[in-house]
């Protein structure tokens, strides 16, 4: 399963490391992610609260 986690802080790279042990979690992306979400998960640079472009994605 492919998962777009929205956030950029330190909980949510405790939830992206969290997420990423399920065997269900096939990629993890994370919008707009930090330094510490790069390093475990893709980042992707959308605002979490532009929710269009959420969508469009």
């Amino acid at each position: 399963m492919n998962i777009l986690l929205l956030g950029s802080g330190g909980r949510e790279h405790a939830f992206a490391w969290k997420m990423l042990q399920s065997s269900l979690c096939t990629k993890l992306f994370v919008a707009s992610g930090n330094a510490g979400t790069d390093s475990i998960a893709i980042d992707v640079n959308i605002n979490p609260t532009d929710f269009e472009a959420i969508k469009n994605w």
